[in-house]
């Protein structure tokens, strides 16, 4: 597993510095507002580096549910048990899309760059003046650009198979648009590295999309328990796996 783990850090790290041509092509491109280019150029690298990540670590994705993706700008909520979780929806989704991610992310080199060109927004939990301007941001990107949207509400990794608490804020972004929001359920990842003291190691992981919860028209009081809602689904999806009973 050691050996495992420090090969895979170093491809992480290689594969990164070999895209620096992309990258730098990307960015003329972002600076010159040529969005649809420089999108054309960024999501097929974003899709082959997560699904090569995963090919290196060992991690078999079963998926399911693509089909209840809808057609129009979404946003797509998620429970959080690993770090794998990112790379596994940036390779199966219908598409990389963009994450509402901790502003902590911002200091890792390189990938910050990646990431503001795929138009990821980045949160300040302890400033939530800041939160608001990130949410709202992401908000405009649906309307004006077509974007969907990735979010974490539990916010941290459970690292483990159970769900915490599903926080409000990351569904504004779906009320404030009146895009639709997607469950989706992540399933095994903790077991490639948060199980094994942060070890890489081969896993099989679900990845199920669940239909689409539409949020217009949506009173005061469905807006407040939407994120409890989508945390039951995610649940219920889940236990109906490991019993071998249809999901709801």
């Amino acid at each position: 597993m050691a050996l495992r783990t420090i090969l895979w850090f170093l491809y992480f790290w290689l594969y990164l510095v070999v895209l620096l041509p992309r990258l730098r092509k990307a960015q003329r491109l972002d600076g010159a507002g040529e969005l649809d280019a420089r999108d054309a150029l960024v999501e097929p690298q974003v899709r082959k580096w997560a699904r090569s990540l995963l090919k290196k670590a060992g991690v078999e994705v079963e998926v399911s549910g693509l089909e209840n993706i809808p057609g129009c700008p979404a946003v797509f909520v998620a429970n959080h048990q690993s770090y794998f979780d990112i790379p596994v929806l940036l390779a199966w989704l219908d598409r990389p899309h963009p994450l509402v991610a901790k502003q902590e992310i911002r200091k890792i080199p390189l990938i910050r760059k990646w990431m503001e060109l795929l138009d990821c927004v980045f949160i300040d939990r302890d400033n939530p003046r800041q939160s608001v301007a990130a949410l709202g941001t992401a908000a405009r990107n649906m309307t004006q650009r077509g974007r969907s949207f990735i979010i974490f509400p539990e916010g941290t990794r459970s690292r483990g198979d159970q769900v915490g608490e599903f926080k409000n804020g990351g569904f504004r972004v779906a009320l404030k648009s009146g895009a639709p929001v997607v469950p989706v359920v992540i399933d095994g990842t903790y077991r490639a590295m948060e199980a094994n003291h942060m070890w890489i190691h081969p896993a099989k992981v679900r990845l199920q999309v669940l239909p689409p919860i539409p949020t217009q028209g949506m009173d005061k009081e469905e807006a407040k328990g939407l994120g409890e809602r989508v945390r039951d689904l995610i649940v219920q999806a889940k236990a109906a796996r490991q019993a071998g009973r249809p999901s709801p």
